[in-house]
């Protein structure tokens, strides 16, 4: 009976226990339910998910329901805001309902219905925590502890079944503070908070009590500082509400002395941990806590007969125990039951401390601490959190982390090998890869780039480059230690969320190893630093780094292993290769990866990108990046800035010793990413720039230039932390930034900058700093002034020449970041807010100023590449070698080319229509009316040039203006390019005038040969006439009497028929040469040359007299042949442009003679030679020598074409046949048609083709399988150089080097040749002109047969004048019909108009037939070339040739893009040998390149430095306008290097001079290599 009795009881308790947790259930749920958060219960809340860049995470919007309270809290807390705790209600008109009720209501007194809008911040933390992950947990207890807020210990789960300890939650959390018995030495404790060995004192209390414990631990933890509320309490903003989850919940913080007696309430370190609740609801932590404490202080107001139970049943009490009696007036039966208790206890009196109404709690605060102190143990008690373990799975309570016990003993046992070693010993033999030998390949990378040599440059480059490629073996054949295997195999083999635990566990590790080895070195650096001894602290700071260990060093060496599996042996099929996909993941999970090694100061290149391109792949390809870095001197808080800005965890100055630059992801919200325009924002935390301490090392100040400049470089926005109140340190940081800025500008980088001014306080700051802040951009501009002379910008004389800067947007000013003094200050709500404020303009700058392009993953990789080089050579004139502005330049270049030749095509459209119209202007008229349509033709070009260069201006500055190609980077060439338009129209302007000038003078001496052949012509037709009276007169006549007889009359009528006169052609030539020097005092010179006809025809000399300058002559003596060489190329250039002119079927004209001279004068103008003007007088009469005769010979060809007895003798059938016809009275209608075709039409129909041929076939390079070699210089040199490779023919190299305008013409002839004879191209080219120009004829027949009132033309014989008359109209801009042919061919026709007309079409069809046939059998191309008025060839050269400037040092062609530019530029530049430079004193060829020269310490002399000699450091201060930038790597010149190797004999032999001593590694070089360098070199992919 009894034992049934029992088991109903033991029913009845198991139904009331689980419908006691099924009830806690029921609230939990609904409470979460509430706030929104059920359905990240439990644990579903991640960390990352907080990180995000999204409209909850930037603006602080209004609480308007329970559900954004929790998003607020954190937002707020991530901010470490100290704010957070009251964002606990809704944000409603509560106050003002308040306001406006009746206050003597009192049914308002009771009533609370407002607590449905409001919850009690300790359920809200509670339930975030239930509902946050692990990782999460930890950054929010880190947060909680940075704003000195008490963070859960022991945590109630939802349901009230368990509590767990928070261990893990707290791991994160590094404390430093300064017991007394260190404060003489300045020293300080760091330590992990769990690890450390604090006494602990536990706050608990009974149901009955009136007085807030909370409260009460306030007010001892504040003592001496302004009261904080570490612990929630009821005077709080929701503290009063009912807790509905939060009983059971153990809080926990920790006081932490400063070493300052007369500050620090205790000694030491001490720990106090919170019950909320009474004891009785959460014994089971209740017991905990005793157990673990130090002592216990039990508040109450009575004891009731349970809660004494509970407390009699407790062991060892004396000495722990303490009971807080809050005692009340007329409370003595509740006294009586307190001292019943502490009799039982035998608790002394002074464990009993009773609070009377007539003491405050700030006065009974200083009791209570006096006990605490009096508890304090005397020797350090060894119990710590971590240890509390055990007591709690012995007691029930959980642990929080215990499932990741597994990847804890993977990283104990990759640590196994550290026990009993020091540091850098450990990293020598598990991390190999990143010792000496990886810091030495970066220091040789660095002497490769500066050069640091006094002799033979390119034979240090080779040793330099053997070493490199020695130790790069030596790192590939590096084994894996097992530390490393073991952490590969761990990351690649487990999911997310073990990865995660076994890095923070890594993390934990190592930094609490490495911790108190830092912490050491660290004081002892202290007290160094005092002495001033350099090398001392030197040694220390190396210690410092070597010392430091962490989860980086071991994703270092990953990265190592990989970039050096990847360049040698190693297989990296498997694991290897798949490790940059690994990294990306963990960059996507939010881990920073490290960019730029600090150790060693390098970049491992492959590794970076390929992590990047395979993050970049993992998100679709959609990885637009705003990259945002702080800038600032070490310890000033720019790591504090960046995390309070983005929630995230940088190691700030008291962690680890972090060198170099890293970077992390953040995630861009579905919501802000349309708004922002990025999906990424990337962070860059770098070292500080040097503190004073350290700024005294050698190379200190190099170090953060390179290190400012690079990530200054990377980044869109630019924050300078300006922290210090030392005006010398604050200029430093300035005079870096400012460098940067300027060399950023240089290559088209505009970022956005900000300055944060740390420390500033008080309410009216902004206002107040006015004059600190007018006196910081006084400051700014003249850094700036210094910098841009240094950098040699003089344009640059403030600082917002350099960046868009407003003093009011761009300046910041932050309050100092702790409230009190530290390690118990709290962070200052002012610092939070202010940054918070600073992020959210920041980002709102950013939505609306989106005029840059936004780079992508694989344009900010190259980005990286390009700007790294440049600040390893430290060279920011370095476009060039900048392979995203060598590739915006080289687009903007191709639109340049195809602008300028659709305004070329354009002009040269119109020019052969204007003159078209002059040639068939009227021949009665007088020359002045013909002179007169000519200016007005010129008139009319001008307008037509002027809106063709304003339609060219407007397409260039669309062009900048578009937002992506990277055009920023470009926007220093705006200039030059705009220059290049005006000096585009200006040439085009001088040409076409030149031509209209040329058509004046063939129309005047065309109607000279007309007016003689109208005149003999007249004579021979009345002779016709004549003899066909004489003949109707007499007996019938058969054809051959006839015949007979007009043979007889032509050979009369002809007899006295003479030729066209010679013009004196030499007389002409010398009469423009004296012209041209008309301005010039060699007149008496010019005036004894009486003809040309002897001179030129002898090889030129130069002489020594042809020079004026020293260094000229000396050359001259020592090596005759430069002067010589230039005046030869000048020669056969020039030789070549007469030869082209004679080639024409026209007659000599003056303005040729002209053009010749100009043409020398530009040869002359881009000499480097030092020549006289004996020198341009001889050379200039030399060349118009050779002209005369060959003037000479087109003069006779072009009079004997238009011999009148030649043109009669051509028509002389034609005026038999008439003859016959007239005298038989036949039908001549279809023979004259014919004839008018053949001769009258034909010709002008071929003219026509050949006018425009050369358009076209311009036009069919530029679109045909060719068009990449003619898009652009570069490009186009890439081609030339690449075919001279394969063609492996040394006396194309000469050429092409030493008379490089010709080979260049000769190579554009052959390549057309070769197109226009591919599928009969030129003979498609000429039918398509042909088709369109017989239906030009055939509109303009048409058109001709009608009247002006649109009524056909009568049927008679005189309409055909008429019909000629205006067809000739219709056609005046298209084709010339010669007038004397026409009256020739049409000789007393007798046929009336209309069946002339038939006829006419007819014949038109037959010669469009006749026409395509000839095309199609004709295959001589090259006569076809040479006949063009217009040659494609000069205007495919003009495209690629450029201004034909070449490099005073290797005389490598410019390449810079339009014809007007500031500086000129070449990708790869040449050994100077072969240019022909050689030594004065062994007579070898130069070996060196200048682009190996303008980095070291050679010097030249020449002509221009007076034969003084000059550093090739400081070349542009005789060369301003060339860019000679070093090689960005040595295998960059490997083309030229294997070019001289092969033909070093050859090139010897041409130059007169000895082979050049080449460096051994050269004539390793293969032709694949030649042109993998060529290739790299021009940017090619």
């Amino acid at each position: 009976m009894l034992s049934h009795r029992g088991l109903l009881i033991f029913l009845l308790i198991l139904i009331v226990f689980t419908s006691d947790l099924f009830f806690s259930f029921i609230v939990f749920s609904n409470f979460l339910s509430k706030l929104g958060l059920k359905k990240f219960y439990p644990n579903k809340l991640t960390l990352q998910s907080l990180l995000e860049i999204n409209k909850n995470r930037i603006y602080d919007e209004t609480v308007e329901s329970l559900e954004k309270i929790p998003w607020c809290f954190l937002r707020k807390l991530f901010q470490i805001n100290t704010e957070c705790r009251n964002c606990t209600q809704l944000s409603n008109n509560d106050d003002e309902e308040d306001e406006n009720s009746d206050p003597f209501d009192f049914d308002l007194v009771t009533a609370d219905d407002s607590a449905d809008n409001k919850v009690n911040p300790l359920d809200l933390i509670v339930a975030l925590f239930l509902c946050a992950d692990s990782f999460l947990q930890q950054e929010m207890a880190l947060k909680m502890t940075m704003c000195q807020f008490s963070v859960p210990l022991l945590l109630p789960h939802g349901d009230n079944s368990q509590c767990s300890l928070m261990l893990w939650a707290l791991r994160d959390i590094i404390k430093e503070w300064c017991p007394h018995d260190l404060s003489k030495s300045r020293g300080f404790v760091e330590d992990n908070i769990v690890h450390a060995n604090i006494p602990f004192f536990t706050f608990v209390r009974l149901k009955n009590c009136s007085l807030s414990k909370s409260q009460v631990l306030n007010h001892v933890l504040s003592r001496g500082q302004q009261n904080h509320n570490i612990f929630i309490h009821g005077d709080m903003e929701g503290g009063t509400l009912k807790r509905e989850i939060a009983n059971g919940l153990v809080e926990v913080c920790w006081y932490l002395p400063c070493g300052k007696k007369d500050l620090d309430i205790f000694p030491g370190p001490v720990a106090f941990a919170n019950l909320r609740g009474d004891i009785c609801e959460s014994l089971a932590q209740f017991n905990f806590l005793f157990q673990v404490s130090t002592a216990t202080f039990v508040f109450l107001d009575k004891v009731e007969e349970n809660e004494h139970k509970i407390l009699t049943s407790l062991q060892d009490v004396k000495s722990k125990l303490f009971l807080v009696v809050n005692r009340k007036d007329n409370a003595r039966e509740d006294m009586m039951s307190v001292q019943t208790t502490v009799k039982e206890l035998e608790l002394p009196n002074s464990s009993v401390k009773i609070k009377d109404s007539k003491v405050n709690v700030a006065e009974f605060s200083n009791k209570l601490c006096a006990a605490i102190k009096t508890s304090l143990p005397e020797e350090t008690p060894t119990l710590n959190i971590v240890n509390m373990v055990g007591k709690a799975v012995e007691l029930g309570l959980s642990v929080d982390e215990n499932s990741s016990e597994k990847q804890k003993k993977a990283v104990e046992e990759i640590m196994v090998d550290i026990e009993g070693r020091s540091i850098p010993d450990y990293k020598k033999q598990q991390l190999p890869l990143q010792g000496d030998n990886w810091k030495r390949l970066s220091q040789l990378e660095k002497e490769e780039c500066k050069l640091k040599c006094d002799s033979d440059p390119e034979g240090y480059k080779c040793q330099l480059q053997e070493e490199k490629q020695k130790i790069m073996e030596e790192q590939s054949k590096q084994r894996l230690s097992k530390g490393m295997e073991s952490f590969i195999k761990t990351l690649s083999t487990s999911d997310k969320e073990k990865r995660d635990f076994f890095l923070k566990w890594m993390k934990l590790k190592f930094n609490t190893h490495s911790r108190r080895k830092l912490s050491e070195l660290r004081n002892k650096f202290k007290e160094q630093c005092k002495k001033k001894d350099k090398n001392l602290t030197a040694a220390l700071d190396k210690a410092l780094m070597e010392s430091s260990l962490g989860v980086e060093h071991y994703i270092r060496e990953m990265g190592l292993i990989y970039e050096f599996s990847i360049s040698g042996s190693r297989n990296t099929a498997n694991e290897i290769s798949c490790l940059p996909g690994l990294a990306a993941e963990m960059l996507l999970d939010g881990y920073p990866l490290e960019l730029l090694d600090g150790e060693a100061s390098n970049i491992p290149e492959r590794w970076v990108t390929d992590v990047l391109t395979e993050l970049h792949k993992k998100v679709g390809g959609k990885s637009r990046l705003l990259v945002l870095t702080v800038l600032g001197v070490q310890s000033t808080g720019k790591s504090t800035l960046l995390n309070t800005m983005f929630g995230v965890q940088f190691p700030v100055s008291s962690g680890r010793c972090t060198r170099g630059a890293y970077m992390l992801f953040l995630k861009v919200g579905e919501d802000m990413k349309h708004e922002l325009n990025y999906e990424f924002i990337v962070l860059i935390d770098t070292e500080g720039l040097k503190s004073p301490d350290l700024a005294e090392l050698d190379e200190s100040y190099e170090h953060d230039n390179q290190m400012a400049t690079f990530v200054i470089g990377l980044s869109d926005v630019t924050i300078i932390n300006l922290a210090m109140e030392n005006s010398t340190e604050m200029k430093d940081i300035l005079q870096i930034a400012v460098h940067a800025f300027l060399r950023m500008r240089h290559i088209g980088k505009k970022p956005v900058c900000h300055f944060v001014h740390q420390n500033v306080s008080g309410v009216s700051a902004h206002a107040k700093t006015i004059t600190d802040r007018k006196h910081l951009l006084e400051q700014l501009n003249e850094i700036t002034q210094i910098a841009a002379e240094m950098e040699k910008k003089p344009s640059i004389t403030a600082f917002t020449d350099v960046l868009d800067y407003d003093m009011d947007k761009n300046h910041w000013n932050i309050p100092g970041l702790w409230h009190g003094t530290p390690p118990m200050a709290a962070v200052n709500t002012g610092y939070s807010e202010a940054v918070a404020d600073f992020k959210k303009n920041l980002l709102a700058t950013v939505k609306t100023d989106q005029s840059n392009d936004v780079s992508q993953i694989p344009e900010f990789l190259e980005w990286m590449r390009s700007l790294w080089k440049a600040v390893k050579y430290e060279n920011f004139i370095f476009s060039f070698r900048n392979t995203l502005v060598a590739r915006a330049y080289d687009n903007l270049c191709k639109e340049f080319n195809q602008w300028e030749w659709q305004f070329r095509k354009e002009i040269l459209s119109w020019q052969t229509e204007a003159e078209m119209e002059i040639l068939n202007s009227d021949n009665e008229a007088d020359i002045r009316i013909w002179s007169k349509l000519v200016n007005s033709k010129k008139s009319q070009m001008s307008e037509k040039i002027a809106t063709e260069e304003r339609k060219m201006k407007e397409k260039l500055t669309n062009y900048y203006k578009k937002k992506d190609q990277n055009v920023n980077l470009i926007e220093k060439y705006k200039t030059d390019f705009f220059k290049s338009v005006s000096s585009l129209a200006k040439e085009i302007k001088h040409s076409v005038n030149n031509k209209l000038d040329c058509a004046l003078e063939l129309k005047i001496s065309s109607k000279k040969v007309q007016d003689i052949q109208k005149k003999y012509r007249g004579g021979v037709e009345d002779e016709v006439m004549k003899l066909l009276s004489d003949c109707k007169h007499s007996d019938k006549l058969s054809d051959e009497q006839l015949t007979q007889k007009f043979e007889k009359m032509w050979t009369e009528a002809t007899k006295n028929v003479s030729g066209l006169k010679e013009r004196d052609i030499a007389a002409c030539v010398l009469n423009q040469l004296r012209g041209n020097f008309s301005n010039q005092n060699v007149n008496e010179e010019l005036q004894n040359i009486k003809n040309l006809k002897e001179i030129g025809k002898d090889r030129f000399k130069a002489r020594r007299e042809h020079t004026d300058s020293y260094m000229e002559m000396f050359k001259h003596l020592i090596r005759p042949g430069d002067l010589q060489k230039f005046a030869d190329s000048v020669i056969e250039s020039c030789t070549r442009f007469v030869l082209d002119k004679a080639k024409t079927n026209t007659d000599y004209q003056d303005s040729f003679t002209r053009e010749l001279l100009e043409t020398i004068d530009e040869y002359l103008d881009k000499s480097s030679h030092k020549i006289n003007a004996k020198f341009v007088i001889d050379l200039k009469l030399h060349m118009c020598g050779i002209a005369s005769r060959e003037f000479l010979k087109m003069h006779q060809k072009f009079l004997s074409d238009n011999d009148p007895r030649i043109q009669l003798q051509k028509y002389k059938n034609q005026y038999l046949t008439d003859f016959l016809d007239l005298y038989k009275e036949r039908d001549d209608c279809q023979r004259k048609a014919k004839g008018f075709v053949q001769f009258c039409i034909k010709p002008a129909v071929e003219e026509y083709i050949n006018r425009s041929l050369g358009i076209n076939i311009v036009d069919e390079i530029l679109t045909g399988c060719h068009s990449a070699e003619f898009c652009s210089r570069s490009f186009f040199q890439y081609n030339i150089q690449k075919e001279l490779l394969q063609k492996d023919d040394f006396d194309s190299l000469v050429k092409y080097i030493r008379n490089y305008e010709i080979y260049v013409k000769d190579w554009i002839f052959q390549q057309i040749q070769e197109q226009m004879s591919k599928n009969k191209t030129l003979c498609k080219l000429k039918q398509e002109n042909l088709k369109v120009i017989v239906d030009k004829i055939t509109a303009a027949l048409e058109q001709a047969t009608k009247g002006p009132d649109g009524v056909q033309l009568p049927d008679n014989k005189e309409s055909i004048t008429e019909l000629i008359s205006k067809m000739r109209k219709n056609l005046i801009k298209d084709i010339s019909i010669s007038e004397e042919d026409e009256k020739t061919t049409l000789f007393q026709i007798k046929s009336t108009c209309h069946p002339f007309i038939n006829s006419l079409k007819m014949s038109i069809e037959d010669l469009k037939e006749q026409l395509q046939e000839e095309f199609s059998k004709s295959e001589n191309i090259t006569e076809t070339l040479n006949k063009l008025p217009i040659k494609p060839q000069d205007e495919l050269f003009k495209r690629v040739f450029g201004c034909g400037k070449q490099c005073p040092f290797c005389k490598v062609p410019c390449e810079a893009g339009g014809k007007d530019h500031k500086q000129h530029h070449a990708a790869v530049h040449r050994p100077q040998g072969l240019a022909g430079f050689r030594y004065e004193d062994t007579q070898k060829l130069v070996e060196t390149l200048c682009t190996t020269d303008v980095q070291s310490e050679h010097r030249f002399k020449n002509a221009d430095t007076k034969g003084e000699w000059h550093p090739y450091k400081d070349y542009t201060k005789y060369y301003p306008d060339w860019l000679i930038p070093p090689d960005p790597s040595i295998e960059a010149s490997d083309y030229w290097k294997y070019v001289l190797v092969k033909y070093n004999e050859k090139f010897a032999q041409e130059y007169k001079a000895k082979p050049a001593d080449v460096p051994e590694a050269w004539r390793r070089i293969t032709k694949k290599q030649a042109l993998k360098g060529l290739k790299d070199a021009f940017n090619i992919k």
